[in-house]
Formats: C-alpha cells, sequence, structure tokens
C-alpha cells in the first residue's frame, strides 16, 4: 500500500535535508577556520582518545626541556667559575715563583707580590660564591647566602648528592659541585693558602715549597672541570634528543588534530555548491498549492 504523502511532509522533509546541508557547511566553515579536525571528543572518539595522548607526552617533554635549561645554566656558570679560578691560580703560581726567589727581590716587591697574592684570595673567594638566581653553584643543597664564609673560609654548603635536575623518564644530572672539594675549606682552603703565602713572603720566608701546595689545588680545578664538562655533554646530548621527541610528538599531533587545508576548502565549495542547490531544487518543488491542484 502506498502512502499518502503530503506537502507538509514534503515541506518538513526538505527542511531537515536543508539543515542537514548547512550542519556539514558550518562544520567544514570551522575546520577551514581553526585547522583543527574536531572541536568535541563526540566527533572522532579514536582521534580525541590519541589526541589528549599526544599532548600529555608534550606537556612531559616540556618539562624536560626547561630542566634541562636549567640546569645548563647551572653547570655552564660553574664552569665558567672554574675555568676564571683556574686562571687566577695559575697567576698565583707563577707570582709563588716569583717570590720564591726571595734573595733577589727587594722588599718592595715582595710586598708587591704578597698584595697581589691577597687580592687573587679574593677574587677567588668571590668565584667561589657565584650563584645562580640567588643559589650558590658550589653550595650542595644548602640555602646559604654564600658557600663560603668571607672571614674563616669555612663552607657553609649541605654535604650529599647535590643538585639533581631530572632530565628524562629514568635520568637524572647533578647540576652543581661540590665547593669543598674544589676550593678546600678553612685553613686548608685555596683562599687561606694564598694569604698564607703572602704573610710568609712579607716575613722573608722561602716560599717555593709551597708551589707543591699550588698544584695540587690546580689539579683539583682540573679535575671539577673535567666532571663539570662531562655533565654539560650529557645535558647537551639530551637537550638535542629531547628535541628530537618533541620534534615527532608535534608531527604526530598535527597528523591527528589539524587538517589539511587545501581538501578542507574543497570539500568546502562542494558542500556550498550541495547547499545551493538544495535550495534551488527545493524552492520549485514546494510551488505547489492546493489552488494549483483545483485547477
Amino acid at each position: 500500500m502506498i502512502g499518502r504523502i503530503t506537502s507538509n511532509t514534503m515541506t518538513q522533509q526538505s527542511l531537515r535535508t536543508l539543515q542537514s546541508n548547512l550542519v556539514d557547511r558550518e562544520r567544514l566553515q570551522h575546520q577551514a577556520t581553526s585547522q583543527r579536525a574536531f572541536r568535541t571528543p563526540s566527533e572522532d572518539p579514536a582521534a580525541a582518545a590519541t589526541t589528549l595522548g599526544l599532548h600529555g607526552e608534550q606537556s612531559r617533554v616540556a618539562q624536560f626541556s626547561r630542566n634541562l635549561s636549567d640546569g645548563l645554566a647551572w653547570v655552564t656558570t660553574v664552569d665558567t667559575a672554574l675555568d676564571a679560578s683556574t686562571d687566577l691560580l695559575n697567576r698565583a703560581r707563577d707570582l709563588v715563583a716569583q717570590g720564591a726567589n726571595a734573595g733577589a727581590l727587594s722588599a718592595t716587591a715582595r710586598e708587591s707580590i704578597a698584595q697581589e697574592l691577597e687580592t687573587i684570595s679574593a677574587e677567588l673567594l668571590s668565584q667561589a660564591n657565584t650563584t645562580v638566581l640567588g643559589r650558590s653553584v658550589f653550595a650542595g643543597t644548602s640555602d646559604a647566602a654564600t658557600a663560603f664564609d668571607p672571614v674563616t673560609f669555612g663552607f657553609n654548603g649541605a654535604a650529599g648528592d647535590g643538585v639533581r635536575r631530572r632530565i628524562s623518564d629514568n635520568e637524572t644530572v647533578r647540576v652543581d659541585f661540590d665547593g669543598a672539594q674544589a676550593f678546600g675549606a678553612g685553613p686548608t682552603s685555596a683562599f687561606a693558602m694564598l694569604r698564607d703565602i703572602a704573610a710568609e713572603l712579607r716575613g722573608g720566608a722561602n716560599i717555593g715549597s709551597r708551589l707543591a701546595d699550588v698544584d695540587a689545588r690546580l689539579t683539583a680545578f682540573t679535575a671539577a672541570r673535567g666532571e663539570t664538562g662531562a655533565r654539560q655533554v650529557q645535558i647537551e646530548r639530551a637537550m638535542s634528543q629531547n628535541l628530537s621527541v618533541s620534534t615527532d610528538l608535534e608531527a604526530r599531533r598535527v597528523e591527528v588534530e589539524n587538517v589539511d587545508s587545501l581538501e578542507v576548502l574543497v570539500r568546502l565549495q562542494s558542500a556550498e555548491l550541495v547547499f545551493q542547490s538544495a535550495l534551488q531544487v527545493t524552492a520549485k518543488s514546494l510551488q505547489t498549492n492546493l489552488l494549483e491542484f483545483l485547477r
């Protein structure tokens, strides 16, 4: 049995078809303007779940990137301070070698060397108290204002594993350096050693034997720089790997979440053509009225 199709039925069906075309066109317009494949998870649950996972991975990688940048700032500061300290101590060694020839030096010359040694001691202390954002890079996890006391040369740092930064899921790296290991502490520190040598020189003592003490501290600086350099290389290698992972994640996210602009524009033009055609067909099909049936 064939059912009766009324004008109202045709009108409602035409309106539903037009509304469906409008929805498709609006969705494509949104994709073209936002460059996003979907607005809500319900539009594409699988893609939405993948996108959420990728965003989580990107957040994790971004945190590692911040840790690496901060860690690199620390180890670079440590290396710079140790480099400057090495230059200062090399200059001090030259002065000690000059002062060892006590018989050939006048009192004025000895005093000049002693004053420069004291100046180098003060500069070494300044390098040993180097900070990054208010934190001493040679004091470990201690929150002391300085790593070394400016009067007693006592070490204010905290013993232990030091300041560490997580650079991957299973890897951390120490970014500070034990100041006592590099500079010594108290009476045996590099600062106290240079002041003692200056005092001995003023007193007319032969300071030639002190060259061995200076060389021992230079050896400690060299070892410290080697260890710091290895950490810096480790961080730089991790930064390169982290950047590669970040690039891959972004490529995957774009593939899932973004749209092909050219493809969307073509589909949008097609949808617009379909909608305009539907409007014209609907307008013609709904022109029939009751008076025309009566004729």
